[in-house]
């Protein structure tokens, strides 16, 4: 294990509710409040709704706690891109962390920081019909995108401050979300109007042959007619790309093992609690949805805001959008606010390795990484202007889960490779919790691979384009 220089070891200033906070905060978005309307269209049925939500739940929490020995064995700063180059060496640590900086984590605060754009523009119409600051063409900078940045700059430099400032400003962010979304669960039952579950139901498993498509595959209201080559399996893999996007970053967590109280135990109860808290949560979302929409109600949403309609429905078009509004505020700019947390931890782990900018090794006077975390959010910024950042985060799905894979099969690995390694955790169900996990994975990327290319080549050429840039700062190294 190796042996950083140049800093004092980090002080333990997150404790066992502050990771919860930080793996709640990190996961919930605005995901859930959007993508059941594009599962509903993949699958048409409500039993198959509840079912990939289900399967998400299930490979998320098996990941999670296989995650959790991985912790133990490597309580430090870094999380997975550590567990990945200790395993399996530099060059698979360094294409982990190269496709973190890239996109997957820049791109995942890019997007969120421009949903809590969008949310805000509901507030505020102004930000919506005002001019765009810059066109040419297609491409055009928009209110919306200046205030995603001002947010991920505003929060960047928040968490420059030190550990406690980003703690409590998740543990209050998160905290205030997850009360909100259990205060739109239960009302979402005591106040339905017209109750849609039966109907909803009685599509049976059958309902995906009854959708149709337009020419731009794209589904339309016209009528809910056969797909001809679609099968259900892969209609559940095009589907559980925006539920699985719903329910990433919980290994945020990792990243900041150096900063927590006890991290060979906390780390995992962290993951395994809060993935646990926040899919139970999502379920019964979706259980509302259900009950207060019918199939085409949540199928065509509006812009996919199936939660908008909803809520809608139980206090009415005016106040109804305000509180979805405000609930997705809150709950992206507490998202944002832990990923930009964990992130930066990462990188100056890198840097640390020599795999990264030397200037995002030393913490500032308040023992955070400042330039690696300005580093991540002015690439954030960039990805915020680009507009691309939508089209890289749907092109990446793909190599997330990959990743997830590769760091599961560790877990196994390890047990072959050193079986007298120190494990203060092991996996519960070892061999079985692993082997859910790597099936289930290998069963969504396959036939992501058959029936949605578009995330899978574009993903894994971001990725692989790391190799040369690793080849190179490892011949410069030596």
């Amino acid at each position: 294990m190796e042996k950083f220089e140049g800093n004092e070891p980090a002080k333990k200033k997150l404790g066992l509710f502050d990771a919860i906070m930080l793996v709640m905060g990190s996961m919930i978005g605005s995901g859930i409040f959007i993508v059941s309307a594009d599962i509903m269209r993949n699958l048409g049925s409500g039993y198959w709704l509840i079912v990939v939500w289900l399967i998400t739940g299930v490979m998320t929490v098996a990941a999670a706690i296989s995650y959790g020995e991985l912790s133990a064995i490597f309580p430090k700063a870094g999380g997975q891109y550590t567990y990945l180059k200790e395993i399996f060496g530099k060059m698979m640590g360094f294409l982990y962390g190269w496709g973190m900086f890239t996109v997957i984590q820049t791109g995942t605060i890019a997007a969120v920081a421009v949903a809590f754009g969008k949310f805000t523009a509901y507030l505020i119409p102004a930000l919506n019909d005002a001019d765009p600051l810059f066109q040419s063409g297609s491409y055009k900078i928009t209110w919306i995108q200046i205030l995603a940045i001002g947010v991920i700059l505003l929060l960047t430099y928040i968490n420059t401050k030190g550990v406690e400032s980003g703690k409590w400003l998740q543990n209050i962010f998160t905290g205030s979300k997850i009360v909100a979304l259990l205060g739109l669960i239960i009302l979402g039952f005591l106040l339905v109007k017209t109750n849609f579950w039966s109907g909803n139901m009685a599509f049976g498993w059958d309902a995906f042959n009854n959708l149709k498509t337009d020419m731009g595959g794209s589904f339309t209201k016209a009528g809910w007619e056969s797909i001809t080559g679609m099968t259900v399996m892969g209609g559940i893999a095009a589907a559980m790309v925006g539920s699985v996007f719903s329910s990433v970053a919980w290994e945020n967590v990792t990243f900041v093992s150096g900063e927590i109280d006890n991290p060979k135990k906390n780390v995992v109860r962290a993951m395994v609690l809060g993935t646990s808290a926040v899919m139970i949560l999502y379920l019964l979302i979706n259980f509302v949805y259900l009950s207060n929409l019918d199939r085409d109600g949540i199928a065509f949403a509006v812009n996919d805001r199936v939660a908008v309609v909803v809520s809608e429905q139980i206090f009415g078009s005016g106040v109804g959008t305000i509180v979805i509004a405000v609930l997705v505020m809150i709950s992206t700019f507490g998202c944002v606010n832990g990923i930009v947390l964990a992130g930066s931890r990462v990188f100056q782990t890198m840097a640390k390795d020599g795999m990264f900018f030397k200037a995002a090794i030393n913490n500032n006077k308040n023992g955070v990484p400042a330039k690696s975390l300005w580093m991540q959010g002015i690439w954030a910024s960039v990805l915020c202007l680009s507009g691309q950042y939508g089209n890289l985060l749907d092109m990446i799905s793909f190599v997330i889960v990959l990743f997830y894979m590769i760091t599961v099969f560790g877990v196994i690995y390890l047990r072959f490779k050193k079986p007298d390694l120190e494990r203060p955790y092991k996996t519960w169900l070892y061999p079985v919790t692993p082997i859910i996990y790597l099936l289930i994975g290998t069963a969504f990327c396959i036939l992501l691979l058959i029936y949605k290319q578009q995330y899978t080549w574009p993903g894994l050429i971001i990725v692989l384009l790391g190799v040369p840039v690793y080849l190179f700062i490892n011949r410069k190294n030596t």
